[in-house]
């Protein structure tokens, strides 16, 4: 069984700053991708930055040139990361960490969600 367990998220002012973290723990084999989703209350769940196994990254265009994703996979850890810099009302919402593999086919694994409020 394989669990994502989401920290860092929290209240702060606009223009702050935070760093989401996910662990995942369990039996992962052939992972393609992780990354961060979010969701507002009322809107869809969205991607937020993704990274693939490969190393490469993508970003949500509301999101680009202030938020950073990245990863450890040191020592059969793996940890995503998420840093939240500049942060706007609109960011608020839950965070949800995702982990995709394949065998055979797709699937997905996703965290419990931590809140992130941006409000003064």
């Amino acid at each position: 069984q394989v669990q994502l367990v989401e920290s860092g998220g929290g209240l702060v002012q606009p223009g702050g700053s935070l760093r989401l973290s996910c662990v995942a723990s369990g039996s992962i084999f052939s992972i393609t991708s992780m990354g961060w989703y979010r969701q507002a209350p009322g809107k869809q769940r969205e991607l937020v930055a993704i990274i693939t196994r490969g190393g490469s990254t993508n970003y949500a265009d509301s999101v680009k040139g202030r938020f950073t994703i990245s990863r450890d996979n040191a020592n059969a850890k793996n940890s995503l990361y998420l840093q939240m810099n500049s942060l706007k009302p609109e960011d608020t919402a839950v965070y949800y960490c995702n982990l995709a593999t394949w065998i055979g086919s797709h699937r997905d694994y996703w965290g419990q969600g931590t809140q992130v409020t941006v409000s003064s």
